[in-house]
């Protein structure tokens, strides 16, 4: 059997929105003194997210609100207007491969549409869920998608029973991450950019990864895990699939009643939700 290729690792990381429609997974992250618990979710897309500890204890249920845009009409009257997700719009569809995986995304930064899952607690979440951060950067000079990474080494492995490919990484000047303040790849640009945009607490580390081993699942497209390779951070995230495309009933994303916390926002131990009680 042909080992997979570089490019071939780029197309599965473009292609995780047209992949799975739920998912049942665990993660946890490492390094990392922000995210400490391991959780187990079940995501039903485009809007849905229930999020448990590996013990059983609710944290968040999230019921993701349309995105926003602001439509400016021919005679300059404003109005709001929803993105929608993209199976509404032909429009949103990618250009395939031969083998089913995505050679070219619509444009990811315009409002077609949107293939974002739900988010919790930050971007890395939806980044890892839709890593096409992985695959295509943005060239400002030439105004195009280019790669973000330099992909090598790419090999089939097993990631908990299920097929999964690995590669070396490294980020370019091009990488452009879902957000600079929680990017899968970890890099000095990406801290500078953040540091530049106002983030004045972001700390530049002394040391950044030569490179990052990365995983991918083949079914899904989903990463499933990050490491860094040298430098003086360990953090990276490990996800572990239970269960893709089984039936979601609506019962499993009602929350206890309670006022609804701000989208994407999470308790951390001892802590309120806005408005609540701990």
């Amino acid at each position: 059997m042909v080992s997979p290729s570089a490019s071939d690792f780029a197309a599965l990381a473009r292609s995780s929105p047209w992949r799975w429609s739920t998912l049942q997974f665990t993660a946890r992250w490492t390094g990392d003194d922000w995210r400490t618990d391991q959780l187990r979710a079940w995501l039903r897309r485009p809007d849905r997210l229930r999020v448990e500890t590996v013990d059983g204890a609710l944290v968040q249920v999230i019921h993701e609100a349309p995105r926003q845009v602001g439509i400016l009409a021919s005679d300059g009257r404003s109005s709001l207007g929803t993105v929608p997700w993209w199976t509404s719009d032909d429009a949103a569809r990618p250009r395939l491969r031969a083998d089913g995986l995505v050679a070219e995304r619509p444009d990811r930064l315009g409002m077609e549409a949107h293939f974002d899952a739900p988010m919790y607690r930050d971007y890395f979440w939806v980044a890892m869920l839709d890593p096409v951060e992985l695959a295509d950067g943005f060239s400002d000079d030439a105004d195009a998608v280019v790669p973000g990474t330099e992909i090598e080494s790419v090999v089939d492995v097993d990631h908990g029973g299920r097929p999964a490919w690995e590669a070396v990484l490294r980020p370019t000047p091009t990488y452009q991450p879902r957000c600079t303040c929680c990017s899968l790849l970890r890099s000095r640009d990406v801290d500078l950019a953040e540091a530049g945009a106002g983030a004045g607490d972001k700390i530049i580390l002394a040391e950044y990864p030569t490179a990052y081993r990365v995983r991918l699942d083949v079914g899904t497209g989903v990463c499933v895990r990050t490491e860094p390779i040298g430098g003086s951070t360990t953090a990276g995230h490990e996800v572990h699939i239970e269960a893709v495309d089984e039936p979601m009933d609506d019962s499993l994303f009602v929350a206890p009643p309670g006022p609804d916390p701000a989208p994407g926002w999470a308790p951390a131990p001892g802590l309120a939700p806005p408005g609540g009680s701990a």
